[in-house]
């Protein structure tokens, strides 16, 4: 019997409006987890986990983990694993940290730091990641080997390949412009991310009015103009926050100095600069629109869902199921490269254990926000969303003393919630997948 008692009007008058907004309740779900840990960290912590420098480090930390997310939602989207992604990044890192102090600029004779060296650097890098994520895929999609199999094995493989490849040594980086991918040495400053923050609000605003145009002109149901503006106006308000919250990050006097030193100048008295948006963040929003775009406007994408869906059918409608496997694989190797690059100028060195449980979080992240693990399902935003909450779990914990080894545990049980929680909404919502 339906109840049309009283106490059925709250919920359906959230759910209209939810409904009229046209909000993702997973997303919301998880926008509201992170508001939860940000708040119990920030009164623990007596307001320094939001504070300005706290929020930079967990921006360019989060970055390298976030870019590999986007490739995994595709490897899981299509019914696959991708356990090696943390022993590429080091693989690819190996190589071009190599390559940048010793191959290179012994082949063509050119000092280290030379700009050619650093580009040749990063297409070999690049090469090398979308070169051994194809290799991947081929064993994968053409020779019908799991890919749990395949990518556990490459795990074990490209770590150790890794050990030899540098002898077993770290490699120090010191090159200005390689660590500009990092986190302080390649910032905007303030004047800049402002300009950046109000391009990019500016965006925004028109995607959403030209997606409201576009459903018109093809005779569908659109979003009341109010409804709009919300949208809008929560958008705008988020980029400028950010922006407008790192904008207020000061540099530090005695590196200021050096690099005024640098220039064979002396720092004026009184002069200050902040740091404001990292460049690795940036390159993290490029990713983000680029593969929100693939899944969403291209053939690929397309085809990448439709065979998660349904491998079966999508093969019989005549899509190369297997050389979409190469092509997932390859993705996720080149997003392996550059997350390689972005963390190996963050840290200035190239360490045997970078990446070291990348492979976890990663997938963690790609489940969190939203990605079934039975595949045909998944969003980019959500994976990047789920990096950031993961992130923001452990630095907080950080902050407040928890040892290492707690700091996983609960990374893990939040991933089993998180798994939980998921099945509870789909067997709510009817969804059999």
């Amino acid at each position: 019997m339906t109840d049309h008692g009283h106490t059925a009007q709250p919920t359906a008058s959230k759910r209209s409006i939810i409904d009229t907004l046209e909000l993702d309740v997973r997303l919301l779900g998880m926008l509201f987890a992170f508001a939860a840990v940000a708040i119990v960290f920030t009164i623990w912590t007596g307001g320094t986990f939001v504070g300005p420098r706290n929020v930079f480090n967990i921006a360019v930390q989060t970055v390298p983990v976030a870019i590999m997310a986007c490739g995994m939602v595709f490897v899981i989207v299509a019914r696959h694993i991708d356990l090696s992604v943390g022993s590429m990044l080091a693989m690819c890192s190996a190589v071009m940290a190599m390559s940048q102090t010793q191959w290179l600029p012994a082949v063509l004779g050119l000092q280290y730091g030379n700009p050619v060296v650093l580009v040749l650097t990063i297409v070999i890098g690049f090469a090398a990641g979308t070169a051994m994520g194809a290799a991947t895929g081929w064993l994968v999609g053409y020779q019908r080997i799991p890919s749990f199999i395949v990518t556990l094995g490459g795990l074990f493989v490209w770590r150790n390949v890794n050990w030899f490849t540098t002898n077993g040594q770290s490699v120090s980086l010191t090159d200005p412009t390689l660590l500009m991918f990092g986190g302080t040495e390649g910032v905007l400053g303030a004047g800049a991310s402002w300009a950046v923050g109000l391009i990019a609000a500016g965006i925004a605003v028109w995607a959403i009015l030209a997606a409201r145009r576009t459903k018109k002109s093809h005779g569908f149901i659109v979003k009341p103009i109010w409804a709009e503006g919300v949208m809008m106006a929560l958008i705008v308000g988020a980029i400028l926050a950010f922006v407008g919250w790192l904008s207020r990050y000061p540099i530090p006097a005695a590196k200021l100095k050096r690099l005024f030193e640098a220039k064979g100048e002396v720092l004026p008295e009184g002069y200050s600069a902040m740091h404001g948006l990292p460049i690795s963040v940036l390159i993290l929003i490029l990713v983000v629109v680029a593969m929100t775009l693939v899944a969403r406007k291209t053939r690929l994408g397309r085809y990448i869902f439709a065979t998660g869906g349904n491998p079966d059918a999508a093969e019989l409608s005549g899509i190369n199921t297997r050389l979409l496997t190469v092509k997932i694989f390859a993705l996720m190797g080149f997003l392996c490269a550059l997350a390689a690059l972005i963390a190996q100028a963050r840290l200035q060195s190239h360490g045997n254990d970078i990446g070291m449980l990348e492979e976890l979080r990663v997938i963690a992240a790609a489940v969190i926000g939203g990605t079934a693990l039975a595949g045909g399902v998944g969003t980019i935003y959500g994976a990047v969303l789920g990096a950031l909450i993961m992130q923001s779990l452990q630095s907080g914990m950080a902050m407040v003393g928890v040892d290492t080894p707690f700091q996983n545990i609960v990374v893990g049980l939040v991933l089993i919630v998180a798994v939980w929680v998921d099945i509870l909404y789909r067997k709510r919502m009817g969804i059999t997948k």
